[in-house]
C-alpha cells in the first residue's frame, strides 16, 4: 500500500471515498477516471517516462475496481484478478482492462446477482472492460485447450479477494500440470510464426503494427512468456548472468520495450482508441510529437520511423537469440548431437554452425566474416546456434577502421558476394547481428532509413538487400517464366557480382542531400579501390550507380517509340556490356522498390527501350537513325495493307490530312491500316471512331483505345474523365491532331488490378459506350469526379511541383508535373489547358505509389511551343495552386509537406 499511496499522490483516495458515500456514485467514478486520464496524458505530454505512467495507471485502475468490487458482498470463494496485459501491470490508455472473476467451485449462478450488478457498473462509469468469469476447472479445462487462456492465465494479480484462489489457479495451470515448458514452446513458437506471416515476415511494413508485427511488443512479451515458464521464474530479470540472459541484453530490451510503449501510448492517446496501426497520418503527427524536426536532407517523419525500424529491427535479433537458445535447451536438450568440423574455428552442430569456443572471434576477428562465407558456400547449414550469435554481438566491435583494411577481411566480403547459397540472406543475417553496418560503415547509416511515401515499399536497407535476393534468383527455372529476357541477360553476364556490388551501393548516399546517385557512384568507387577491383571493373560498377534511375525513367517519361530518344540513350549506355548490366539492375531495382507497380506494361516499356538500344548498338553508334525514312516505310507499309482491303492510296492519305510524322514513328504500321480503314467506313458522319483491344505480341500488355474524331475540342479531358469514372488508369497517351482538327488518339490503359481487359466482352462494350456517349456530348459535369481518395494517399499528400521547358527538336513544351495521385487527376490537368488554350500533342503517365510524374508535351492553337515566359508562370503556378487545393481539401486543412525526391 505504501508503493501506491507514493505512486498515486495525484488521487486522494479518502476524499473519494467521501464523495461515494455522499453523492451520486457513478459520476464520482467517472470523475475520478477522467481526472485521472487528463492527470497521465499531461504527464505523457511533458516527457513523464511511458514505463511510470503504464504502471500507475494500472495501480490507479486497480484502487477504482476494488473499491467498486467492495460496493458488494463476496464469500471467501471468489476473487477478482487482472489478467493479460493489465495483469502485467501494463496498462495504456485506450486498452481494455482485462478482468477475470475466479471462483473457487460451485455454481457460479450463486454469485450471479453480484457479478451482474459489478460488470454492470463498470459499464455505467464506462470502463472498456475484458471480462470472463471462471471457475478453477474451468480454467483449468480451457488453458489445456488453448494457448492462448494458458499464457493469459500466467499473467494475474489479485485485485480483490481471496488472494489464495489466484496462487491455487496457477498451480493447477502450471508447467507441471497442463503445458509443460516443451509443449507451451512448440505452441509459441508456432503462434508467433503464423503472427509474423500476417505481417509478412518483416519489421520494415509502411504502416506497422507496433504491437503484433516482427520486432513489435509481442515479440518481447514472447521472450518473457516461454523463459518464466521454462525457468519458473516470476520475471525474466531474474535470470540476469545465467546463460539465457546477460545484463547488455537485459538493459537492450527494457530500452527497447521503453520506446515502442511511448509509440503506443501516443498512438492511443492520437487515435482516441487501440489503435495498433503506425498509420501515415499517425507517422507525421508522432514524429512532431517526439521532436523530429524536418531538416533540408530528411523529413521528421524518416527521422522518427529509421529509429523505429532500428529498435524493432533490434529487438527481432534479440527474439532469435532468446528463443534460438530457448530451443536449443528445450526442444533439441536430449536429442542426438551430429557434430563435424568445418575448419579449426567452426563446426556444425545439427545443422547450426557454431564457434569451437568462446575464443575464436576475440582470437580470430576475421571469423566474424569467414562464419557468413561457410553459411553461403554450405547448403546443408541452416543457421546459427545462439551462442555464437551472442558470440557475434559481444564481438562485433572489433569491427573498425583496421578490420576494413586487413586483406583478408577484403578477401572475405570478395568471397561472401560470390557464395553459391542463399547469399542475400547472408546479408541480411549479416545485417541483422550488427556485422553488415559496421563493415561498411556507409551502409549502417541507412539501416531503417525510409521515405515517407507509397512508392518506397521498404527502407534503404531492406531494399537494397531485396534487389539483390532479386538478382540472384533470376538463375532459377520458374524466374525465366516471370521474366524471361532479365533472366536469360542474367545467365549471361560475364561477373554478375559486379552488380551485386552497384546493387549495394545504388541508394547507399539517400538522406544525405544533393544527388544520391553521384555520391553512391563516389562510394561504390572508394568500395572497389579498396577490394582490389580492376580499373575497367570499377568504372563499370560506378556508372551503374550514377546511372541506376536513367532506364526506368526513359523507359516511363520518355518517348521510346522516337529514334532520337533510343540515338541519345544508345549513345549513353555505349555498348552491349553496359546496357546488359543495367537492364538487369533497373528490373531488380523497379520490382524491390514496389513488386505491386510492376505490371506487363512497364514490363513492355523496359523490353522495348532494351531491344530498340540494342539495335542501335549493333547498328553502330555512327549511323544514326533516319527519321524521314523510318515514316516512308510506315506509310508505305500501311498503304500496301490498306489496299488489300480496298482502300485506295488517294483516299487513305485524305484521311490521314496532314496528321503529323510523330503519328507515323510512334505507331504501327497495321495499327494504322486498322485505324484508317474504320475511319473510311464511318464515311461522312461526324461520330467518333472508337476502337478498343488488347495490345501485345505475346501476352497482353494493354487495352489500346483509339480515337478519331472531326472538329471535336476537349478530347482529351472529356476521355480522361470518362475513363476515370470507368476506373480505368491511363499508362500512356499519344495524340495526334491535324489543322482541320480531327484526331488521332491512342490511349493506353489497364484496370482497376493493373490488368488489360480486351477479353472481357461486357467491359469493352461498357467502355465503348461509355466514351461514345461522353464524346457525342461533351458534359461539364463529368469532370466533377466523385471517385473518393484513397486514405493512404490523403495521408501522403506532397506539393505539387510543375517544370516547364521547350523541347526545340519536337518544336513543343514539355511541362513535367509531380504531384499526388488521386481520382480525375488528368481530366482536372485536360481541364486547365483546355481554359489555356493549349493542345496536347502527348502525354507519358508514370505512377509511382502515391505519386505521378506525368510528362506532357504541349503547343498553343497554333501549334508553336510556349514563347512567352510570363505565360508559363501563370500556367504553372495555376497546376500547382489548383492541384494543392484539392490535396488540402483530402487532408482537412493540414499543412502539406514539401515534396523531396530521392529517386
Amino acid at each position: 500500500m505504501d508503493e501506491q499511496s507514493k505512486t498515486l499522490l495525484f488521487f486522494d483516495e479518502r476524499r473519494f471515498l467521501e464523495d461515494v458515500a455522499t453523492r451520486n456514485p457513478i459520476e464520482v467514478f467517472k470523475n475520478a477516471l477522467e481526472a485521472a486520464n487528463l492527470h497521465f496524458n499531461a504527464r505523457f505530454h511533458e516527457g513523464e517516462q511511458t514505463a511510470t505512467l503504464i504502471h500507475e495507471r494500472a495501480i490507479f485502475m486497480d484502487t477504482i475496481l476494488r473499491h467498486a468490487w467492495n460496493r458488494f458482498c463476496w464469500s471467501k470463494n471468489i476473487c477478482l484478478l487482472a489478467v493479460g496485459g493489465y495483469g502485467r501491470g501494463e496498462l495504456h490508455p485506450q486498452s481494455d482492462i482485462d478482468i477475470m472473476i475466479l471462483i473457487r467451485w460451485g455454481n457460479p449462478r450463486r454469485h450471479q446477482k453480484n457479478i451482474e450488478g459489478f460488470l454492470t457498473f463498470l459499464w455505467d462509469i464506462q470502463l472498456k472492460i475484458g471480462h470472463s468469469v471462471r471457475t478453477m476447472s474451468q480454467c483449468v479445462a480451457e488453458a489445456k485447450g488453448d494457448i492462448t487462456v494458458a499464457t493469459n492465465l500466467m499473467e494475474t494479480r489479485t485485485i480483490a479477494g481471496n488472494e489464495s484462489l489466484r496462487q491455487l489457479m496457477t498451480k493447477k495451470t502450471g508447467p507441471k500440470k497442463i503445458w509443460s515448458d516443451k509443449a507451451f514452446f512448440r505452441a509459441k513458437l508456432l503462434e508467433q510464426k503464423e503472427r509474423h506471416e500476417k505481417h509478412g515476415n518483416t519489421e520494415y511494413n509502411l504502416e506497422p503494427n507496433v504491437k503484433e508485427a516482427p520486432g513489435g511488443l509481442r515479440d518481447i512479451q514472447m521472450i518473457n512468456w516461454v523463459a518464466k515458464r521454462h525457468f519458473n521464474v516470476e520475471s525474466i530479470d531474474q535470470l540476469i548472468g545465467k546463460e539465457f540472459l546477460n545484463a547488455e541484453e537485459f538493459l537492450q530490451l527494457k530500452r527497447g520495450e521503453a520506446f515502442l510503449w511511448k509509440v503506443r501510448y501516443g498512438l492511443h492517446l492520437l487515435a482516441d482508441r487501440p489503435e495498433e496501426r503506425l498509420m501515415f497520418d499517425y507517422q507525421r503527427k508522432l514524429a512532431a510529437m517526439f521532436g523530429y524536426h524536418d531538416s533540408e536532407e530528411r523529413l521528421g517523419v524518416e527521422k522518427f520511423m529509421q529509429h523505429y525500424y532500428q529498435v524493432v529491427l533490434s529487438m527481432r535479433e534479440m527474439n532469435d537469440v532468446m528463443l534460438q537458445y530457448l530451443d536449443e535447451v528445450i526442444l533439441r536438450k536430449d536429442k542426438a548431437k551430429n557434430i563435424y568440423a568445418l575448419n579449426e574455428r567452426f563446426q556444425v552442430r545439427d545443422k547450426h554452425i557454431e564457434t569451437v569456443g568462446d575464443y575464436v572471434f576475440a582470437k580470430y576477428p576475421s571469423a566474424l566474416l569467414e562464419i557468413f562465407c561457410l553459411l553461403g558456400e554450405n547448403e546443408n547449414i541452416v543457421g546459427i546456434r545462439a551462442a555464437t550469435i551472442r558470440q557475434i554481438r559481444q564481438h562485433r566491435k572489433l569491427i573498425d577502421d583496421s578490420f576494413r583494411h586487413e586483406p583478408q577481411n577484403k578477401k572475405l566480403f570478395l568471397r561472401l558476394l560470390r557464395c553459391p547459397h542463399r547469399m542475400s540472406t547472408q546479408l541480411q543475417r549479416m545485417t541483422r547481428y550488427g556485422i553488415l553496418g559496421r563493415y561498411l560503415p556507409e551502409f549502417g547509416r541507412i539501416i531503417g532509413q525510409t521515405q515517407h511515401d507509397m512508392f518506397h515499399r521498404y527502407p534503404v536497407d531492406a531494399h537494397t538487400l531485396q534487389l539483390i535476393k532479386n538478382m540472384r534468383v533470376l538463375e532459377r527455372p520458374e524466374m525465366a517464366e516471370r521474366y524471361p529476357l532479365c533472366s536469360h541477360i542474367y545467365k549471361n553476364l560475364p561477373k554478375p557480382e559486379l552488380v551485386f556490388v552497384a546493387g549495394l551501393y545504388h541508394d547507399i548516399a539517400k538522406g544525405r542531400g544533393g544527388d544520391h546517385s553521384a555520391l553512391g557512384a563516389h562510394d561504390a568507387e572508394e568500395f572497389c579501390r579498396r577490394h582490389g577491383y580492376s580499373a575497367e571493373e570499377t568504372r563499370l560498377i560506378s556508372w551503374l550507380v550514377a546511372h541506376h534511375l536513367i532506364m526506368s525513367n526513359t523507359s516511363q517519361r520518355a518517348d521510346i517509340s522516337d529514334p532520337d530518344v533510343i540515338y541519345k540513350f544508345a549513345r549513353l549506355m555505349g555498348n552491349q556490356l553496359h546496357l546488359d548490366y543495367l537492364f538487369v539492375l533497373t528490373v531488380a531495382d523497379i520490382t524491390a522498390t514496389n513488386p505491386t507497380l510492376w505490371n506487363t506494361w512497364k514490363a513492355s516499356l523496359m523490353r522495348q527501350l532494351y531491344s530498340e538500344t540494342k539495335r542501335a548498338l549493333q547498328r553502330g553508334l555512327e549511323n544514326p537513325f533516319d527519321r524521314d525514312a523510318w515514316v516512308e516505310s510506315t506509310k508505305q507499309a500501311a498503304l500496301d495493307t490498306l489496299a488489300e482491303l480496298g482502300i485506295s492510296q488517294p483516299k487513305a492519305i485524305e484521311i490521314w490530312g496532314n496528321v503529323d510524322d510523330e503519328f507515323f514513328l510512334r505507331e504501327k504500321a497495321d495499327d494504322i491500316a486498322t485505324y484508317t480503314a474504320a475511319i473510311a467506313a464511318r464515311g461522312d458522319s461526324n461520330d467518333p471512331v472508337i476502337l478498343i483491344q488488347n495490345a501485345g505480341v505475346e501476352i497482353p500488355i494493354a487495352t489500346q483505345i483509339f480515337i478519331h474524331t472531326k472538329g471535336m475540342d476537349n478530347v482529351f479531358p472529356t476521355t480522361a474523365a470518362a475513363l476515370d469514372h470507368l476506373q480505368l488508369n491511363i499508362m500512356d497517351a499519344r495524340l495526334h491532331r491535324d489543322t482541320e482538327g480531327h484526331t488521332f488518339d491512342t490511349f493506353y490503359v489497364l484496370d482497376e488490378n493493373n490488368q488489360p481487359f480486351g477479353d472481357s466482352t461486357e467491359m469493352l462494350e461498357k467502355t465503348q459506350r461509355t466514351l461514345s456517349q461522353a464524346l457525342k456530348n461533351p458534359d461539364p459535369s463529368a469532370f466533377n469526379l466523385n471517385r473518393r481518395t484513397p486514405r493512404h494517399l490523403k495521408q501522403l499528400a506532397m506539393r505539387t511541383v510543375a517544370s516547364i521547358s521547350n523541347d526545340i527538336e519536337k518544336s513543343a513544351t514539355i511541362l513535367e508535373v509531380i504531384t499526388p495521385d488521386r481520382p480525375g487527376l488528368l481530366a482536372h490537368l485536360g481541364r486547365i489547358f483546355v481554359r489555356f488554350e493549349l493542345r496536347l500533342l502527348s502525354a507519358k503517365i508514370a505512377t509511382l505509389g502515391e505519386r505521378v510524374e506525368d510528362v506532357f508535351y504541349l503547343v498553343n492553337m497554333d501549334y508553336s511551343p510556349l514563347s512567352n515566359a510570363e505565360f508559363c508562370e501563370e500556367l504553372r503556378d495555376t497546376i500547382c495552386k489548383e492541384l494543392d487545393a484539392r490535396n488540402e481539401e483530402d487532408v482537412e486543412g493540414e499543412t502539406l509537406p514539401r515534396m523531396r525526391l530521392w529517386r
